[in-house]
């Protein structure tokens, strides 16, 4: 269904993504816009756990928000890695690896599901694993500075992208291995 809650959720997590890039634009000091964007990621992030859970749960999942989901939570990581790349906060290297890996396997997904073979490249846990580091890294990256007084969340953001990117390129493999026998037999 276009328009369940589930699926509103899910828009939601879209609409939000120029929120969070444009705080970054608000004439606060940097602390307030860092806590700000961190919130509102976090808030976002949560929905798509939410949207997940109430589409099982409700039984409300639909081959539209199958595929709306993946796209939101891509278009999130993204805005979010560029931003921060524009603060200097992760390497330009580090973003490119993690959005050419989301590019490259969503075309592989979309080549194998033309080619009928959507199961061999469908999500593994090492993917949600890297999701999961990213989405933990991001906020810490956003909000930079000590979280309760103790923790330093950009030591801590930086190790997680750091893991996250080898997770991001250990995940591509694993999904290019899967995909090649199915890629050898059609190009026979």
């Amino acid at each position: 269904m276009f328009f369940n809650l589930p699926t509103l959720l899910t828009w939601a997590r879209i609409v939000a993504i120029p929120l969070i890039v444009g705080v970054f634009q608000l004439p606060l000091a940097e602390p307030d816009r860092n806590l700000v964007a961190t919130v509102l990621f976090v808030i976002v992030a949560l929905t798509d756990w939410a949207d997940g859970y109430l589409a099982r749960r409700l039984n409300m999942t639909s081959s539209f928000g199958a595929f709306l989901d993946p796209v939101a939570d891509k278009f999130l990581v993204c805005a979010a890695l560029l931003v921060l790349v524009e603060l200097d906060r992760v390497q330009s290297l580090i973003a490119l690896i993690i959005i050419g890996r989301e590019i490259a396997i969503s075309a592989l997904r979309e080549w194998m599901a033309q080619i009928g073979a959507s199961r061999s490249v469908a999500v593994h846990m090492l993917g949600k694993v890297k999701t999961v580091v990213q989405m933990v890294a991001i906020p810490f990256l956003l909000f930079h500075g000590r979280l309760f007084g103790v923790i330093d969340t950009q030591v801590w953001g930086t190790w997680l992208i750091y893991a996250s990117a080898v997770l991001t390129i250990w995940s591509m493999v694993y999904y290019l291995q899967k995909a090649l026998p199915e890629i050898r037999a059609k190009a026979r």
